[in-house]
């Protein structure tokens, strides 16, 4: 099964002519819709259909597919900035509580957190989203560069480059996590962290 379809899958599809299309279930709808087809491919007629809805009782939730989709990716980006609510007291402890918590938003927000990285700078909401992606990733540069100060990893990689290759691990469970599957978010945390961090730690005479 691919992303698309799971995606897809996760948000049931309205029934025409019978109640239920609250707020919260539009949104998980048009986020479903929006990686099945793309945000520019889908027109509200589109999501309209999809709910078994008339496009004037969608706007009575929500003004714009624009709101559809900023909604969509604060709520991903503000539990991802939350990772950093609790710093720990040592860098390398925070970097590891850090990519925990990002493992745990993806299981969390799968389909929020899958919108969100194939977002691209397409409008002003796409590239709000973007700037707050990359203060994200600059804020755990921060961390990995103070971890190899404190010599909990290896002085000898760029720490962006750090940040990207462990992210791009993180990122890449959006291609085949699925929930209800073998691997909850803690054991999934724990296989994430065992090959992220391996590579990075200093080597030991």
């Amino acid at each position: 099964m691919t992303s698309d379809t799971a995606a897809a899958d996760a948000a049931p599809r309205g029934r025409r002519g019978r109640p239920g299309n609250d707020r919260e279930h539009v949104l998980a709808v048009a986020v479903a819709l929006f990686i099945e087809k793309g945000y520019d491919a889908t027109s509200v007629a589109d999501l309209a259909d999809r709910l078994g809805v008339t496009k004037s009782a969608l706007y009575h939730h929500f003004s714009s597919k624009d709101e559809l989709l900023g909604l969509a990716l604060d709520d991903a980006l503000t539990a991802l900035e939350g990772v950093f609510d609790e710093p720990a007291a040592e860098a390398g402890a925070q970097l590891e509580r850090v990519i925990r918590g990002a493992v745990g938003v993806l299981v969390e927000k799968l389909p929020e957190v899958t919108l969100l990285l194939r977002v691209r700078g397409n409008g002003p909401v796409e590239q709000a989203a973007l700037e707050r992606r990359r203060a994200f990733d600059h804020r755990v540069t921060e961390v990995v560069t103070r971890a190899q100060d404190e010599a909990m990893l290896r002085p000898d990689v760029d720490p962006a480059v750090a940040t990207r290759l462990v992210f791009g691990m993180v990122n890449s469970l959006t291609e085949w996590y699925r929930p209800g599957g073998a691997l909850d978010a803690d054991s999934l945390a724990d296989a994430v962290l065992a090959q992220a961090l391996e590579g990075l730690r200093p080597r030991r005479p």
